[in-house]
């Protein structure tokens, strides 16, 4: 069964480019956000397996977001994908919940790297 995921990032070229790398792994995009409001309402509403999530969005911080989640019980896994790769900030995302933290420009082996490791 291919897990479900939910792609957040302010970009519609970078969600374009982790939506193919996900669909070509075999995994479901079952929503995108472009911004946090739409991130914790559809994380909420869909429950996906995995969320990439940007830490750079128009409304709100991705550690932001994190906290929310994890505040509320959300089960779901989490990848940040920022230009952001401040070790400070890497390591917030991984204190909070993130299971892995990729720093842009990545490669598709790295994204289906974290990946494997939901």
């Amino acid at each position: 069964m291919s897990k479900n995921v939910l792609i957040v990032d302010d970009s519609l070229y970078m969600r374009k480019i982790i939506k193919d790398a996900m669909e070509a792994n075999g995994y479901t995009v079952i929503g995108q956000a472009a911004n946090g409001e739409e991130a914790i309402d559809m994380a909420f509403e869909l429950m996906p397996d995995l969320i990439t999530l940007d830490n750079i969005l128009p409304d709100m911080i991705g550690t932001d977001i994190l906290k929310v989640y994890k505040e509320e019980g959300l089960k779901s896994k989490v990848i940040m994908i920022s230009a952001v790769g401040q070790e400070s900030v890497v390591n917030e995302g991984i204190s909070l919940g993130a299971v892995d933290y990729l720093v842009k420009p990545f490669t598709n082996d790295q994204l289906i790297a974290a990946i494997a490791k939901t």
